[in-house]
């Protein structure tokens, strides 16, 4: 296989950042395509945490070369702090194994103002948004006076643009948040001495790709936060701003549909959601505590404790079909030792008293039904030392096997701790 995809199969912060790690030394390329720095990878490498917001997970295996691609929203500032970070603990970041596509867009400081402002209006009907300016900077990108990379190249264009984008954000500003108006030349002081260090990684990403393939290269697809979080087919109106499917590793990147040969889809051993928004398999009581203590659920970027529960089979089911899943991940099975007995979602009921076996369509949809439990016996063993397949216990074995038959893919790659040796490879 010449490229594989990697997407998560829930609302993020499946663990995408150990698999994409994992998988980096068979490949000679790894792409991120969508999202921003509202989405963080953490790696446990050697004892040490690395915590990637924009940069792909890649990025820590010397030799290997990390795209940044045209689907993505890049904050400068955040980028160049990212960069003296990895620097600062000993991983290698140049243009020489790092390149940003020219038509990415930038987040500019208008967005971020924009993006709280909103948030912070909503009241209850709050989305849960980080407020990094990600979603304001999509709709410039989709209204078309959206910054891109390539601007900084032409100080005159990158005024001229930042200014009839300010034409509108200054009246929401003040008119609607009764926030002050910023200024061109404000946004242009802040931007322009970030140019220098920015510059060096721009590069045509499409090209790059396609260069890399002719030369009997692999390239690997590293996407951010989760299916049920994208904006066509995701939980809307509480989902991120951009494609997460692995559809999207094609526009997000510039590559061709019928170059993402194999997609690996990540899925926690139960689930998490960061944010608002419903969540049929939410458990308030001290089960959910128990998997936000042990599986040190705390967002990345944001540090918010994440809503637990058991795992959802109906989203995963989605999720196979959205992004024609060739295999799963298993993450943080190690998590669910010590229950005594553990509950998969295999269906919705509706209010009707009819069972579902897919996400309901309309908005807000999954508020409205109740999860259908089937229960299997837990194990009490610590999976801390299995190195095989063969060596867990029988009832996690068969709780892997479920899982493949609600969801009709195998489960190849199994996590049973953070570090990179915690991981069993079953095929």
């Amino acid at each position: 296989m010449s490229s594989v995809v990697v997407v998560g199969a829930q609302w993020g912060d499946e663990g995408k950042g150990k698999i994409v790690d994992m998988l980096t030394p068979d490949f000679d390329v790894v792409v991120r395509f969508q999202g921003g720095n509202n989405a963080g990878h953490t790696v446990v490498a050697g004892g040490v945490k690395y915590v990637l917001r924009l940069i792909p997970s890649g990025i820590l295996h010397p030799g290997k070369r990390c795209f940044i691609g045209n689907g993505v929203v890049l904050d400068p500032a955040v980028f160049c702090e990212e960069l003296e970070t990895l620097n600062g603990q000993g991983v290698s970041v140049s243009p020489a194994n790092l390149s940003v596509s020219r038509n990415t867009h930038l987040i500019m400081p208008y967005h971020k103002m924009l993006d709280q402002a909103r948030e912070g209006s909503m009241g209850d009907a709050k989305i849960g948004t980080t407020g990094s300016g990600i979603g304001p900077c999509y709709e410039d990108k989709a209204a078309r006076v959206g910054i891109r990379f390539s601007d900084l190249l032409d100080p005159s264009l990158l005024r001229a643009k930042i200014e009839i984008a300010l034409r509108e954000k200054n009246v929401l500003l003040t008119h609607l948040y009764n926030l002050n108006p910023v200024g061109a030349e404000k946004v242009m002081e802040a931007l322009l001495p970030l140019s220098a260090r920015l510059l060096p990684f721009m590069a045509d990403i499409s090209s790059e790709i396609e260069k890399c393939w002719k030369n009997g290269g692999r390239v690997l697809f590293e996407g951010a936060q989760g299916t049920e979080l994208d904006i066509d087919h995701g939980t809307y109106p509480f989902v991120t701003s951009s494609n997460t499917v692995a559809g999207g590793a094609a526009a997000g990147s510039g590559v061709a549909p019928w170059r993402l040969e194999r997609v690996i889809g990540i899925s926690k051993a139960y689930t998490t959601r960061v944010g608002a928004g419903p969540f049929p398999t939410e458990l308030l009581d001290s089960t959910g505590g128990h998997l936000r203590d042990k599986g040190v659920e705390f967002g990345t970027v944001t540090r918010r404790p994440r809503r637990c529960g058991w795992l959802d089979a109906v989203m995963l089911r989605h999720a196979a079909r959205l992004n024609g899943i060739t295999e799963l991940a298993l993450t943080k099975l190690d998590v669910l030792s010590g229950l005594e007995e553990i509950k998969i979602c295999t269906a919705y009921r509706l209010g009707s008293g009819e069972d579902i076996l897919y996400p309901p369509l309309e908005e807000n949809g999954l508020a409205k039904v109740s999860p259908v439990y089937e229960t299997l016996p837990g194990w009490g063993d610590d999976l801390g030392g299995a190195s095989s397949a063969d060596q867990l216990p029988r009832a996690a074995r068969d709780y892997i096997k479920y899982i493949e038959t609600l969801c009709g893919a195998p489960v190849n790659i199994v996590s049973i701790g953070p570090g990179r040796d915690q991981t069993i490879l079953r095929q």
